[in-house]
């Protein structure tokens, strides 16, 4: 399971911070590292922090959008320290790594910016968001450690399970990548505006909550197929 794993670090501005993550991902038998625009990698600081898990660095993938770094996964977890306006499903660590060997996808932990975290565009990309648990009074946890909490969850699940089989897969299709769901919410948003439903001037949060309509949902291929040709077939029904 941990080969459907990646961890995607967004803008990371500290190279130190990426190679304590990869440090963090090779102590729990995780090895894919997605980094979307990092501020400065390759680094010699990098390397210095990885202690040793430089493999994980010189594997690593550099992409240039979240869309990007997450197109292949069927399900994506992103780590949010604070509640949104519009609320979205939310798991603890624990709950996440659960979630993570139950659902048997190809998944991303999204992990934002050490300033400010993930914006609300790129959380509402994201399935579910996960929640450390820190006190109140002092809640901003480092990049690094954050990755070594989800990833040290990952690995005590892994564990529990390695004297029992484990889940087998609950689809009888693949489900759908995210990439195929942002094709259909694209679909989706113009039909809607075709027949009025949607106003492109105050379209207010509809396409949000669509959205999370259908992450929360978990569609498979088939039905992600099904939905658009729906789709079509309003279309010229129209035309």
């Amino acid at each position: 399971m941990q080969d459907k794993i990646k961890i995607v670090l967004v803008n990371t501005s500290h190279p130190g911070n990426i190679g304590g993550a990869a440090r963090a991902m090779k102590n729990m038998g995780l090895s894919q590292l997605v980094l979307v625009e990092p501020k400065c990698f390759p680094s010699d600081e990098a390397v210095s922090r990885a202690s040793g898990a430089t493999d994980i660095l010189e594997q690593a993938i550099v992409v240039s959008t979240l869309e990007e770094a997450v197109a292949d996964c069927q399900l994506v977890i992103g780590t949010s320290a604070r509640e949104r306006h519009i609320p979205w499903p939310l798991v603890d660590p624990r709950q996440a790594a659960e979630l993570v060997f139950t659902e048997q996808l190809q998944t991303a932990f999204v992990f934002g910016r050490e300033d400010r975290g993930l914006t609300n565009e790129e959380l509402q990309r994201c399935h579910y968001h996960v929640h450390i648990p820190s006190v109140e009074g002092f809640s901003s946890l480092n990049l690094a450690a954050a990755v070594q909490v989800i990833a040290y969850e990952l690995r005590m699940k892994q564990l529990s399970l390695l004297d029992k089989p484990i889940v087998s897969s609950k689809w009888d299709v693949p489900a759908a990548t995210t990439e195929q769901i942002e094709y259909l919410l694209n679909h989706l948003e113009t039909v809607l505006g075709d027949i009025e439903f949607l106003d492109p001037k105050a379209p207010r949060q509809v396409m949000t909550r669509f959205r999370r309509l259908y992450q929360r949902a978990q569609l498979d291929q088939q039905e992600v197929g099904m939905l658009r040709g729906m789709l079509t077939a309003m279309e010229k029904a129209r035309k």
